[in-house]
């Protein structure tokens, strides 16, 4: 497998945790932890798509535009107490 050296920066009490791991022998080298992490964002992110395409496929198909727009509405932060009030309307309408 090839590879490619590149540089990223962390925080350094991530590093110093990173470090610790290597001495314990938790992790083979600060590098292979980065890369070991690397794989399972890559892994988790992989399942979680599958996990809402399932989701989706048992209950209807992918949202409808107007789905995403109400969607939109409801999670774009509001002034103040808006979205609490909405909230609480939508939570004490009925199940349709």
């Amino acid at each position: 497998m090839a590879t490619t050296k590149i540089t990223i920066t962390v925080p350094d009490g991530q590093l110093a945790e990173i470090k610790r791991r290597v001495t314990a022998r938790e992790a083979t080298s600060v590098s292979g932890f980065v890369q070991r992490a690397v794989q399972k964002s890559l892994e988790n992110e992989a399942e979680f798509r599958a996990m809402i395409a399932e989701g989706l496929a048992a209950t209807g198909g992918p949202l409808t535009a107007s789905e995403r727009a109400w969607a939109r509405k409801i999670l774009t932060p509001q002034k103040s107490g808006t979205m609490a009030r909405k909230m609480a309307v939508l939570l004490s309408t009925p199940a349709v």
